[in-house]
């Protein structure tokens, strides 16, 4: 969307500061032996304390509250009694919500207690990829050379991109205009980024996989060669210099 008013940048303040807060408790409370649906009731909990709606759940029926990805699954895993929690593990929480018209999307990947299996590295690459990604956007720069940043950044660190899954324009609905913020740069397209537009920026590092594939239960998606995925996303509004990033207090880049 493109804020246009004070009421409308205070309503995309307010639903941002619900996710990114949900998201950083979510991270807290994950431990080895707690199951992937209970991190997900917990979730759920501080949402409808603040009285906001689930987005995945709202729009599309998701059999969750957040997506939760452990291991092997590169995004929108379902929580599950039955998956739990061990040391080691890589996890993506993503958690979007809609509270009064206003909607918000962020997500972040993290080790479960110590890194024993060395996932440490891709995590940090995703984090900082982020960070440099969305400090180089402001209005009028091209949406695909944030793609090429990504991409370059991500060659340079060891890793690669999934090239299907992508950020996206978020504000009046999970998704909007523009579509796909790709992590990589295709060169025919000559969109632009809008001052005073929110759109959620996220990265897609993995160790080996360039394309995600859906899996049997038709939701999680996992890498086409294997391996292992890394993401971080934040919600933005596009300014004139450095963008005002809406869900900064998940504290992604210092967790």
């Amino acid at each position: 969307m493109s804020i246009t008013k004070e009421a409308e940048l205070q309503g995309m303040k307010m639903i941002s500061e619900i996710v990114a807060i949900t998201l950083k408790k979510m991270r807290a409370y994950a431990k080895p032996g707690i199951s992937t649906k209970a991190l997900d009731d917990y979730g759920a909990n501080i949402l409808k304390h603040y009285g906001a709606k689930s987005a995945p759940y709202e729009t599309y029926g998701f059999p969750g509250y957040t997506c939760i990805s452990v291991n092997n699954e590169a995004a929108h895993g379902v929580p599950s009694l039955h998956k739990i929690l061990q040391e080691g593990d890589l996890i993506n929480i993503d958690v979007s919500a809609e509270l009064n018209g206003y909607w918000s999307d962020n997500g972040g990947s993290f080790v479960i207690g110590k890194d024993i299996h060395q996932h440490q590295p891709l995590v940090e690459a995703s984090k900082q990829i982020l960070y440099k990604a969305i400090h180089q956007i402001k209005s009028g720069v091209k949406i695909a050379d944030i793609g090429y940043t990504i991409d370059m950044e991500a060659r340079k660190a060891g890793f690669k991109v999934i090239k299907n899954l992508a950020g996206h324009g978020v504000g009046r609905s999970l998704h909007e205009a523009p579509e796909h913020i790709l992590n990589y740069r295709v060169r025919h397209n000559k969109e632009r980024f809008r001052k005073n537009s929110t759109v959620a920026i996220e990265t897609f590092i993995a160790t080996k996989s360039t394309f995600a594939i859906e899996a049997e239960d038709q939701w999680t998606f996992i890498g086409n060669r294997g391996g292992f995925v890394a993401q971080h996303e934040h919600t933005i509004m596009v300014t004139d210099r450095t963008p005002l990033i809406l869900t900064a207090a998940n504290d992604i880049w210092n967790s």
